[in-house]
């Protein structure tokens, strides 16, 4: 019977276990030596277990004899990665805080956004339904007034987006700079203190910018839209309509005042949530007319009603000019721009009372308008615009009465 080799005689089936073992010993190996080739001095081979400080750099005990490191001063290695670590966090700091106030505006701008569309909506709705009052023929109008609403929303929006993303793009590199800086504080020692002067030169290099600002005039300016709606369109219509001298700016308004739909009457009511632009009276719960005034002489009539505690008159956006009378449970005072407080003798409970501005004559003056009597007047030199002012803190409403037209009105 014949006999053959097979090709298994020469070569053998391997161990798997035995080969999977060496290779996993090689590699550890392998891993070993480069890991503590790391920490080994490039010159000597040695050990890095010193940091001098004149080089900022981590060396061996051979390098601290040597020639180049002659009279250096020298920390251990643990000593000097916690020194610049700590140094290194407070160069951090700065950036961190920039970061915060960055985010805390960036998140009023988004309420402000927000703001904008239902400023938009709810002005879009009140002109509707103004218009809605009106005859057939003014239904071009209507779209006018509409299409400038639009215009303006659109141009605001466009405005405030860019702000939000320029807001994002700063955020955005302050975080990938303090993210790459916090990682390399976790490093290991040595890796730490070789990346030590690319980190800090990477923060150095972070321009601290100047704080961001909310953007004055964002919101739309509602009472261009809707003050003296009616009278705008006088010339067309030529029925039943009223100018209302002094129309108020909701963008002034303390939160805790509830303007009505028409901007001419103000109230006291619960807190609403409104973004904190710029021009709004946060400190005193007061509003602003739309408009102020800065030469001529200007009349205006408001009707305080029922109200028990309230506060009338002009002031600058400083505070520092012009005048307000006030009602308090029946006690009126008069005070300045200058703090000065008078106690007023009033014979009859104010309903009506009508401001008289002459501002190039430096006067700004308080009269009864049911007797006509005189309630206080204010003498100065203006500098500054005045702006009509009003404080509610009754639930009953102020209200601004529509102009009439007699020899008294002053344009």
């Amino acid at each position: 019977m014949g006999f053959t080799l097979s090709e298994n005689v020469y070569d053998p089936p391997r161990n798997l276990v035995s080969k999977n073992l060496c290779e996993a010993f090689l590699l550890e190996r392998d891993q070993t030596a480069s890991a503590g080739s790391e920490d080994l001095c490039s010159l000597h081979s040695e050990k890095l277990k010193l940091f001098c400080l004149d080089h900022q750099q981590p060396v061996c005990v051979v390098c601290r004899d040597s020639k180049i490191h002659n009279n250096h001063r020298f920390r251990p290695i643990d000593e000097a990665a916690q020194d610049h670590r700590e140094e290194l966090q407070k160069s951090l700091k700065p950036l961190k805080d920039k970061l915060k106030l960055f985010e805390e505006v960036k998140g009023n701008c988004d309420q402000t956004a927000e703001h904008i569309e239902v400023q938009a909506r709810d002005t879009e709705r009140q002109i509707k339904e103004q218009f809605n009052k009106l005859h057939q023929f003014l239904q071009e109008e209507e779209e006018a007034r509409i299409a400038a609403l639009r215009k303006e929303e659109k141009q605001k929006s466009k405005v405030m987006k860019e702000k939000i993303e320029t807001l994002n793009r700063e955020i955005a590199a302050l975080s990938d700079t303090i993210r790459a800086t916090e990682e390399e504080l976790r490093a290991e020692d040595v890796s730490f203190l070789q990346n030590y002067k690319a980190a800090v030169k990477r923060v150095q290099q972070r321009p601290l910018l100047d704080d961001p600002e909310l953007v004055s005039g964002a919101l739309i300016d509602v009472a261009k839209h809707l003050g003296n709606l009616t009278f705008n369109i006088w010339d067309k219509m030529k029925e039943m309509v009223s100018c209302t001298p002094v129309i108020l700016d909701p963008n002034t308004a303390h939160p805790e005042l509830i303007l009505s739909e028409d901007l001419i009457s103000v109230r006291r009511g619960e807190r609403q949530q409104l973004p904190k632009n710029p021009e709004r009276i946060k400190d005193v719960p007061v509003v602003l007319g739309s408009e102020g005034f800065d030469s001529g002489t200007h009349s205006w009539d408001v009707e305080v009603g029922d109200s028990r505690c309230w506060v009338l008159g002009m002031i600058d956006k400083k505070e520092i000019e012009g005048g307000m009378i006030s009602c308090c449970d029946g006690e009126y005072r008069a005070a300045s721009g200058s703090d000065e407080v008078t106690v007023l003798q009033v014979e009859k409970k104010l309903q009506r009372i009508r401001v008289h501005l002459d501002y190039d004559g430096g006067k700004l003056s308080f009269s009864d308008l049911d007797t006509e009597a005189h309630i206080h007047t204010f003498t100065e030199t203006f500098t500054e615009k005045l702006f009509p002012c009003i404080s509610n803190a009754d639930e009953l409403p102020i209200k601004i009465l529509p102009e009439v037209d007699d020899d008294d009105d002053d344009d």
